[in-house]
């Protein structure tokens, strides 16, 4: 005879398999509506799988231009450092948008949730426009103002180039996700990158060591292989949003502009560029900082946070699907159903990208052998991911709570722990450890910790306030 507790047990694990297959199958569940956990689970299983396609593109494209040596790494890590103006930008528009969405969602009203969505494409499309055109042609100026070597300025800018002005594939895609996602459709934002990585895979060699038909372009095949994935991955969003049935279905009726709705994105999503901004500008003067001891160990940097991001993501997803609810469950007129998603989802997370942290703490080193072999290059990478990884239990916490501002409409909230935690603590902090103390690179790599662990106490403190319940949007 089975025990009851046993048979308690399987019935738990055949929800819960059934749910996971319903999270990457699609779903239909009310997230206003029903147990919170299914809620969290059914939104929580593909926007992990989404991020993890996104940092495979990072991944993806490292893996391959290491073998080409330190100075190919070390463009790809000081241009990586120009595009994240581009992320800071489309996070931002794409923060704006599920705030705007989820909110219109959760009211029942999906006819205004699809103006929202046209509203904020046609935003995205003018300001890649703005930013392309200009970073295209001085793409090589601003390597050096980075601090590039003049073999990486003379013979690889063709990678910036393309990056910088090819930007409208990553912002839309950003936007575009961010609207499937904000309507519950988290399944779909994942397959998209599902299209667009495995294109990515495919170019990649081909166009980097010249395979087969393919032109051996060097480093700036990755910026080609990159950039048509995530277009084609565009041009399946497109597909879905006017053909593919989905909660959020464009159609003629909703093209033209609308002044009011996208007045209303840009003045949210300044609080978010904001913030990205201020966490972009902390990364680039961090660069900056550890280009003073040379190429490789700016190569072992960007090795490093390439594996680094491509942990945290997955949690981002995590944070993204607590947005969702809390936004959702605002317009439904149920915040404390929000706040009860946000510390739910917290713990989970802060849990999860532990047990991933502690990992990395103890083995960094084969993570790192992964990319190069260059024991210079080898020996900082190493020293960055051990270090790094030790604040990841307030990563964790900290990525849901500032989310869940931005979900409620708060973007000015995060954008004033921002510049605290950036801004006065990470940079001078970077700056003193590494050049005035002479603890070289780690210094920079020890104040990346203080400063989100600060951030992550702070946000947690003004969280409890609760005034972000109370934001109109």
């Amino acid at each position: 005879m089975i025990p009851k507790s046993e048979n308690k047990i399987q019935h738990r694990i055949k929800l819960f398999l059934s749910d996971a297959v319903e999270a990457v199958t699609g779903t239909e569940q009310d997230f206003t509506e029903g147990k919170l956990s299914r809620a969290i689970l059914l939104l929580s299983i593909p926007a992990v799988l989404e991020m993890i396609m996104e940092s495979i593109f990072v991944i993806v494209d490292i893996f391959f231009v290491s073998k080409l040596g330190a100075d190919a790494v070390a463009t790809v890590g000081l241009t990586e450092s120009l595009i994240t103006i581009v992320y800071a930008i489309s996070l931002g528009l794409a923060t704006a948008t599920t705030s705007m969405v989820s909110r219109r969602i959760g009211e029942k009203n999906p006819d205004k949730a699809s103006r929202t969505a046209f509203q904020a494409i046609l935003t995205g499309i003018v300001v890649s426009l703005i930013i392309g055109i200009p970073g295209a042609i001085y793409a090589g100026n601003l390597l050096d103002l980075m601090g590039a070597s003049s073999a990486i300025t003379s013979q690889m800018s063709g990678y910036a180039t393309i990056m910088l002005g090819g930007n409208i594939v990553i912002m839309l895609l950003f936007i575009i996700n961010a609207i499937f996602r904000s309507a519950g459709d988290a399944v779909v934002a994942m397959r998209v990158l599902w299209v667009g990585n495995i294109i990515n895979i495919i170019l990649d060699p081909c166009l980097i060591f010249g395979l087969g038909p393919f032109p051996e372009l060097g480093v700036a095949g990755a910026a080609v292989a990159t950039t048509t994935g995530r277009g084609i991955a565009v041009l399946y969003q497109f597909y879905l949003l006017f053909f593919g049935r989905k909660r959020i279905q464009l159609s003629i009726q909703h093209f033209g502009i609308d002044f009011k709705i996208i007045a209303r994105l840009i003045r949210l999503s300044m609080g978010s560029i904001g913030q990205n901004l201020i966490g972009t500008s902390s990364w680039i003067a961090l660069v900056r900082i550890i280009s003073v001891f040379g190429s490789e160990i700016v190569a072992g940097y960007t090795i490093a946070i390439r594996i680094i991001n491509f942990v945290l993501l997955p949690s981002w997803g995590i944070s993204n699907a607590a947005s969702t609810l809390v936004g959702q469950n605002l317009g439904a007129k149920k915040p404390e159903r929000a706040e009860r998603a946000v510390m739910i989802t917290g713990w989970v997370n802060m849990i999860l990208l532990g047990i991933v942290g502690l990992v990395l703490v103890i083995i960094p080193a084969p993570f790192i052998r992964l990319f190069i072999q260059d024991p210079s290059v080898l020996d900082a990478g190493i020293k960055c991911l051990r270090i790094v990884s030790i604040g990841f239990i307030a990563y964790g916490f900290g990525m849901v709570l500032v989310n869940s501002f931005n979900g409620a409409g708060d973007t000015t909230t995060p954008l004033k722990i921002n510049i605290f935690a950036y801004w006065i603590i990470e940079i001078p902090f970077a700056w003193l450890l590494a050049i005035k103390s002479g603890f070289n690179e780690e210094g920079v790599f020890w104040a990346i910790v203080i400063a989100e662990s600060i951030m992550t106490i702070v946000a947690y403190m003004v969280f409890r306030r609760g005034k972000w319940k109370l934001k109109e949007v």
